[in-house]
């Protein structure tokens, strides 16, 4: 699982718009376990279930990132993939997995409370749909899919991710 960012090979898609202006993350506040809902499939997380994206801050202000998941089944064998994320922008961060290829992390669209965002990359290629519980209220499904939308995704090729039930 070349984490949530191996979007290196995506650069000849169609570009994506940027954060919406105004846009500005608290990424001391971002911070912690997400847990990925849905995405569009791509062979770095084909198959795998109950993925979560961890992040933390690193003592130079570089952020930690740890991609998990199990693959086939929630009790499948677990796969992760470790990464370093530098801030670029008020919404955006350049993560790399693999030295010295980095791709593009893009916040579209946040909660209020951050419990749920939108994320994506500077191409329509990726999508991922995170939320800070592993199960989620139908009003917050609806604002995920409504946020991407705006952002100029076609959501038809969105997979859902099965979850481990709620702590």
């Amino acid at each position: 699982m070349a984490g949530i960012l191996s979007l290196i090979c995506s650069g000849c898609a169609v570009r994506a718009p940027n954060p919406p202006a105004g846009l500005v993350i608290d990424w001391p506040r971002y911070l912690g376990t997400w847990y990925e809902l849905a995405r569009f499939d791509h062979r770095f997380e084909r198959d795998l279930v109950g993925v979560t994206a961890t992040y933390g801050l690193l003592p130079d202000g570089r952020i930690s990132v740890l991609n998990a998941g199990r693959k086939g089944a929630i009790e499948g064998e677990r796969s992760s993939a470790q990464a370093t994320a530098r801030m670029t922008g008020p919404a955006t961060l350049s993560v790399t997995f693999f030295w010295p290829f980095s791709g593009d992390y893009r916040v579209l669209a946040i909660a209020d409370d951050y419990r749920w965002a939108v994320v994506g990359s500077s191409t329509r290629s990726y999508l991922w749909f995170l939320h800070r519980s592993p199960q989620v209220p139908t009003a917050d499904w609806t604002a995920l899919e409504d946020a991407a939308r705006q952002a100029g995704y076609d959501l038809a090729g969105l997979i859902r991710v099965q979850q481990v039930a709620a702590p």
